[in-house]
């Protein structure tokens, strides 16, 4: 039987953090953490698979699920608050060390948390996870390249369709060789919880800030090659959002003897129809690498 996938809140930072999670208390520990639109959600079926062997924490970063910002908080939408908070969850939970599986925005927030904490990060599993400009699709990012430029609200306002249901749909099926395998409860979902009041000006807000994660790209790398940390790049070769070539680009910083480089048939929501090839490429990696041992 499949490990029961719990769920529970936390308060971290002055924020309710909600997150999934399954598996031995003291086992080792996977954070696996979402990208833009979706949240914790989009592990729902990875976790009970990876939990047979380890304790998996899945958290809703702020403006995401269930996860719950009081007004009162101020909150500011940049990857610098995604940080914070997600660090203010980690020591919430006494996690010292941990694999962690990046996809999308979760990607910079876990590598900003990784430069200042980098003893903390056991490996890492980059599913679409970018931290390369060679990944940057360029259909996908040319208007958001645009508002980056000029920060102009025409350019902004240009963006509102990203933020609604046909691209969030669009996310989730386009690359993916049996788009009609893909439960429509997952993009709808996310698409629910974008329609909350303020929900889709938060959304506009990251994708602005998300240019000042391309200044820590150099720090990246240099972690990368300094820390000696395993890396798994398991991606989406269809993927029109993080194309292949940001895959490929770790081979620059990550060495041979460290890097496992995998590819599934499919787009950017890669897991939706491949989550038991990820886990077991996951358990493969954590044993090749004795992450964990």
């Amino acid at each position: 039987m499949s490990p029961v996938t719990q769920v529970s809140t936390i308060s971290a930072d002055g924020v309710e953090v909600f997150y999934r999670h399954a598996g031995p208390a003291s086992a080792p520990v996977i954070v696996l953490l979402h990208g833009f639109p979706s949240s914790s959600h989009q592990f729902r079926n990875l976790i009970p698979l990876l939990a047979t062997r380890y304790r998996v924490i899945a958290p809703d970063l702020p403006g995401y699920g269930f996860t719950a910002v009081p007004p009162s908080r101020n909150y500011l939408y940049t990857f610098t608050s995604l940080t914070n908070t997600f660090s203010a969850f980690v020591s919430a939970l006494n996690l010292s060390r941990f694999a962690v599986y990046i996809f999308d925005y979760g990607a910079p927030t876990a590598l900003r948390y990784a430069l200042e904490n980098p003893t903390s990060i056991a490996a890492i599993i980059s599913q679409n996870g970018n931290a390369y400009v060679e990944g940057f699709g360029t259909d996908f990012w040319a208007g958001i390249r645009k508002l980056w430029a000029s920060g102009a609200d025409l350019d902004r306002q240009a963006l509102s369709p990203v933020v609604e249901l046909p691209f969030t749909k669009w996310q989730y099926t386009t690359g993916s060789p049996s788009p009609e395998k893909i439960q429509p409860e997952a993009y709808y979902l996310d698409q629910a919880l974008m329609e909350r009041p303020g929900n889709k000006e938060i959304q506009l807000d990251l994708l602005y800030d998300y240019r000042t994660n391309l200044d820590f790209y150099p720090r990246f790398h240099e972690y990368f090659r300094t820390s000696k940390v395993p890396v798994l790049t398991a991606w989406g070769k269809d993927d029109p959002c993080f194309i292949p070539p940001g895959a490929e680009a770790f081979k620059k910083d990550v060495s041979e003897d460290r890097l496992m480089v995998r590819w599934l048939d499919a787009g950017h929501f890669a897991i939706e129809t491949n989550e038991q090839q990820m886990a077991d490429w996951i358990f493969e990696f954590f044993e090749k690498y004795k992450v964990f041992a």
